[in-house]
Parts: C-alpha cells; sequence; structure tokens
C-alpha cells in the first residue's frame, strides 16, 4: 500500500477511536449525534472483479439524528483492491518478466441517510447515498508500452488510453487515478451494548461509481461499533 494510503487510513482509525472513548462524556442517551467505526471484507463484482480480489474495508462516520428513525450520516471509507495475476499477465508479457507488482486502493467521501428501527435490544436499518470515489492504481515501476500494442481492458485499468484496439502511443506508466462521483445502497442489523446508546452493527452495502475505463463496483460487508 502506498505510504499516504496508510497514514489516511492509521489518521482515520485514530480519530474515530478516540471520539469513542470520549463519547461517553459527550453524548447523553438523547444526543442528535452519531458517529461510527467499521472494518470489514470488500468484495468486487464484475467488471472490477476481473482485475482485483477481495480485500478489507475501514470506515469512519459522523451524522446527526433528526429522530429516532431518520439520519444523516458522513461517512468516509477506504477500500483496497489487491490486483490479480490476470491484470498483470499482459504486462508480463512486454517485460518478458514478472519482476514487477501492482495495487490499487479506493477511497470514498459520501454523504448518506438512514432509516432505522430499533427495538430495546435488536435493530434493523436502510442506508444509502453518494459522493466522491477516487480510484489509484499504481504499478511497482514503470512499463514502456510500445506502439501496435493491443488493447484488452486491463491497460485500461492501468491508465493507458486506447483506440481501434490498440495501444494510441508510447507511454510509460506507474500509477493512474480517477475520481467520479458514485452512490451506495444497503442495509445492516444492531444490537445495543449499553444504556448509553453504543451500539454493535453489521451491514452489507453495494458501491458503484463510473471511474474511467473500467467502473468500480463492489460490495462491503462491514461490522464495527456505533454511539
Amino acid at each position: 500500500m502506498h505510504p499516504v494510503s496508510s497514514h489516511l487510513i492509521n489518521s482515520a482509525i485514530s480519530l474515530a477511536t478516540l471520539g469513542m472513548l470520549c463519547a461517553p462524556q459527550l453524548q447523553p442517551q438523547d444526543s442528535k449525534l452519531n458517529t461510527n467505526l467499521g472494518v470489514g471484507l470488500t468484495v468486487p463484482v464484475n467488471p472490477t472483479a476481473s482485475i482485483v480480489g477481495s480485500s478489507v474495508d475501514v470506515v469512519v462516520g459522523a451524522g446527526y439524528n433528526f429522530n429516532r428513525h431518520h439520519a444523516l450520516i458522513g461517512q468516509f471509507m477506504w477500500a483496497g483492491l489487491p490486483v490479480n495475476k490476470q491484470a498483470l499477465r499482459p504486462i508480463y508479457l512486454i517485460l518478458g518478466s514478472r519482476d514487477i507488482s501492482g495495487s490499487s486502493n479506493l477511497f470514498a467521501g459520501t454523504a448518506n441517510y438512514r432509516y432505522s428501527l430499533q427495538g430495546k435490544v435488536f435493530g434493523v436499518y436502510w442506508i444509502g447515498g453518494g459522493g466522491m470515489y477516487y480510484r489509484r492504481a499504481s504499478l511497482s515501476r514503470e512499463v514502456v508500452v510500445g506502439t501496435g500494442t493491443v488493447c484488452a481492458p486491463v491497460w485500461s485499468f492501468w491508465g493507458y488510453g486506447c483506440v481501434e484496439g490498440t495501444i494510441t502511443d508510447d507511454q510509460t506508466l506507474v500509477s493512474a487515478g480517477s475520481t467520479a462521483f458514485g452512490g451506495n445502497a444497503g442495509m445492516g442489523f444492531t444490537i445495543r451494548i449499553t444504556d448509553d446508546g453504543y451500539k454493535f452493527y453489521a451491514e452489507s452495502r453495494y458501491h458503484y461509481a463510473p471511474t474511467k475505463n473500467i467502473s468500480t463496483q463492489l460490495i462491503t460487508i462491514t461490522m464495527g461499533f456505533s454511539w
């Protein structure tokens, strides 16, 4: 993972943990504020799944409760998108070597609406929203692609341009990023842990963003704590 990515993830987790420790002093049971911290599994679906495999995600968020049913939540999500060998095979052929690796990550900042039904202990909720999704793909070293190289979808993922089935020009790339407005929707359930409002939650969400060349589509299965 890129050092900047690691720094962002560690900072987000630290801030969320600090908020959890301070929550009993800052939030009474009927507080209008809500926060959450979760980690889980990221499962890509096609066409994204043809390039990357499953990994982990980290989600932190905070928002406003209008009442016991309706809330708005702003969230930051990082999801790892580990590149599979199939995505590197055309590069292996160009280089005549397997001495190269690749990585990719997804960062998203979203605004979401949540509708909740909460019992004394158990609850269920539906959540959905949209925001900016940024996908970054990087190779471990530069790859020079000559003219006439047949352009497969995996080349587009790394940022190479294609015209009429071939790489447009001689290109040397190490990384490529794409930003797009996307959306998500899903549902989850909660288990109340304390009378102060601490809950364990588990949810599943579908995320879609029309990132350049290959859209980003994945399902996240996340568990964590909200308060």
